[in-house]
């Protein structure tokens, strides 16, 4: 068995993030620190996706516990693909209440980031799309780790995660346009 620490793989992924961004900066020859800065963020979401959906919430003795590979337990996949069934299993009102607002919450900032990023997702059906394509990425990617799951739950609420933070994107884009409308002509 493998065990695969938090802090490991946020620096793998840190690095990852930085040699991608400076392989782009040499090749372009110049830095949009505005576009950095949306990179940058939408980066830190997916750092914030990758802890909580990789490692257990629980913490013994202080650390976040490892995600745990193990080949010969790899088989069979622990995959829920029918939607609103896990639900039913947890133990307390509380849990529950946790994973759900949890799940939706991590993917709102997806929501948001990503229009304001690539002009071509300008529209809900697009972004949302994305988003749902990201979230079945990432629980596709949990089908050979042991005590992790593939749920059909998470795909639905992270999805609604991202149509939240699409929705609050386009109300303030309505209110910012609304507001230059409103300004009078100098």
């Amino acid at each position: 068995m493998i065990e695969i620490s938090f802090l490991f793989t946020e620096c793998l992924f840190a690095l990852c993030w930085l040699l991608l961004r400076a392989a782009v900066w040499h090749r372009q020859k110049h830095i949009d620190w505005k576009r950095e800065c949306m990179l940058l963020l939408m980066a830190v979401n997916l750092a914030v996706i990758l802890r909580f959906v990789f490692f257990p919430m629980a913490r013994v003795d202080g650390r976040v516990q490892p995600l745990l590979f193990d080949p010969a337990r790899i088989l069979p996949f622990r995959i829920n693909p029918l939607p609103f069934v896990n639900l039913k299993l947890y133990t307390s009102k509380s849990n529950l209440l946790l994973n759900v607002l949890g799940n939706v919450a991590m993917f709102i900032p997806t929501g948001i980031i990503l229009p304001l990023l690539y002009g071509k997702l300008n529209r809900l059906w697009k972004v949302v799309g994305v988003g749902a394509l990201l979230s079945l990425g990432i629980e596709i990617l949990q089908l050979p780790f042991f005590g992790r799951t593939t749920d059909a739950d998470d795909l639905v609420q992270n999805t609604c995660g991202v149509l939240i933070g699409y929705g609050i994107y386009a109300l303030a884009r309505r209110w910012r346009r609304r507001g230059k409308a409103d300004r009078p002509e100098e």
